[in-house]
């Protein structure tokens, strides 16, 4: 029997409201002080670190000869497409009308999101200067992840993000996603860092241990709030893993906890903050890495589970998000030798990515892999060979290949040969293209 559990949703609203009317005055005080002191940013970004910068703000490498080419991603639409004919047109129409303007390099490229160190191919990115806008007019991917090394403070990354949006929307006629991993707590690339000056909201654990789901739905709104004023448009988060083994300490204090349905309400309504505050959520790490006791970021984590088990415990929370209307979901490197029969990656599994979560759960979303750099991938696949396998398995977004120009390469290379169709990436693109198309809606 599903537990009642605490409802104090006008009171969580009030709440949300002033902790969001008070980030917009600091925000507000911070700008006002930079100005009057007659900064620049963008002219005084200095060096993070070693080696030789660009000089806006993108550190080089100290050997060109470092530097791999790919395949053109311009194809013969390197104009890009106009977007939209009308306003009047449905969202599929537009979506259609996007699809058809597009190549086969760039619909590639689209369902790669990678850090800006990869897409530039240098070795710390702060800024998103012309070499960033002629790397993405080549290789023009779907989405660009952010970590705590290319975030300094406010200013910077509104810049950085600004550009980069600006440069998809010009060059395609549709926005890029931006995205970070802000799940509050332990956590949290931008709350962490003093210069934001914005609120870090804590442990999911200690939300989920007040048995207050509106506590999860202002942590979505306030979370959301300084991501949507920084200009990202897409958190990983929140995590959906019922933590039902003890000896699990990662996600230990990231879950919301052991009760798969408490689990469920808290992702919903963080989830409603985020969207309210028109961020995308990303749920993970499906089918559930609660129960494991290993470390995906370092080898395999074995899910020692069947269906059944799933789906009365750590599916229950992904459920909900589908319901909800979550528009990712992340799969991660967990094997399920009780379902599939072999140690392959859930990430590289059509049983688990078509079969469970498009079918069994109906999820028509965008299905993004987990890093595919960690050592559950990296350990027994190469990049060309993980890419091209998540592909085959059903996967929309490949996210952080251990070598993205290998990883590019092999999807297209595939398709080129005849080993994956333009049909079944036209499937992801469409996928990608429905959230996009939605978001310009919005704005």
């Amino acid at each position: 029997m599903r537990k009642k559990r605490k409802s104090t949703r006008g009171r969580a609203v009030i709440i949300c409201l002033i902790a969001l009317l008070a980030v917009d005055i600091v925000l507000a005080v911070k700008l006002i002080g930079q100005r009057s002191a007659g900064g620049n940013l963008s002219e005084n970004k200095g060096i993070l670190g070693g080696g030789g910068t660009s000089g806006n703000g993108e550190e080089t490498k100290g050997n060109d000869d470092d530097k791999k080419d790919l395949p053109s991603a311009g194809g013969e639409n390197s104009e890009g497409s106009e977007g939209p004919s009308s306003a009047g047109d449905s969202d599929h129409n537009r979506v259609e009308e996007l699809l058809a303007g597009m190549s086969l390099e760039q619909k590639v490229a689209q369902m790669f999101m990678v850090t800006p160190e990869a897409l530039t191919n240098y070795t710390k990115v702060t800024a998103a200067g012309e070499v960033t806008k002629q790397r993405f007019m080549q290789y023009p991917v779907g989405g660009v992840i952010y970590m705590a090394g290319n975030l300094v403070d406010a200013e910077q990354t509104r810049e950085m993000l600004k550009n980069m949006e600006n440069y998809s929307v010009e060059f395609l006629g549709f926005p890029v996603f931006l995205g970070v991993d802000e799940e509050g707590g332990t956590v949290a690339r931008i709350a962490k860092n003093s210069a934001f000056n914005v609120e870090n909201v804590g442990d999911m654990s200690e939300i989920g241990a007040s048995g207050d789901s509106d506590l999860a739905y202002l942590a979505g709104c306030t979370i959301g709030a300084y991501l949507t004023d920084l200009g990202f448009n897409l958190d990983f988060a929140p995590v959906a893993d019922v933590w039902s083994n003890k000896k699990n300490t990662v996600v230990k204090y990231r879950s919301f906890g052991s009760d798969a349905e408490l689990v469920r309400d808290m992702v919903t309504a963080q989830l409603r903050g985020f969207s309210e505050q028109e961020i995308l959520g990303a749920v993970k790490h499906f089918p559930g890495h609660g129960s494991t006791t290993a470390d995906s970021h370092k080898g395999a984590a074995v899910v020692e589970k069947n269906l059944q088990e799933l789906l009365e415990c750590d599916l229950i929370p992904f459920k909900g998000a589908i319901e909800e209307g979550v528009p990712f979901i992340m799969v991660g490197h967990l094997s399920l030798p009780q379902i599939i029969g072999e140690d392959v990656p859930a990430v590289l599994s059509k049983e688990i990515i078509v079969g469970i979560l498009r079918e069994e759960l109906g999820f028509d979303g965008i299905v993004i892999t987990d890093a595919l750099d960690m050592g559950a991938i990296t350990d027994y696949y190469n990049s060309a060979q993980a890419a091209v396998m998540a592909v085959e398995a059903g996967a929309d977004m490949l996210l952080m290949p251990e070598d993205f120009v290998e990883a590019y390469g092999g999807v297209l290379g595939a398709v080129q040969r005849g080993e994956l169709s333009v049909e079944r990436i036209d499937e992801s693109v469409r996928r990608i293209l429905r959230v996009k198309v939605g978001m310009m809606v919005q704005e």
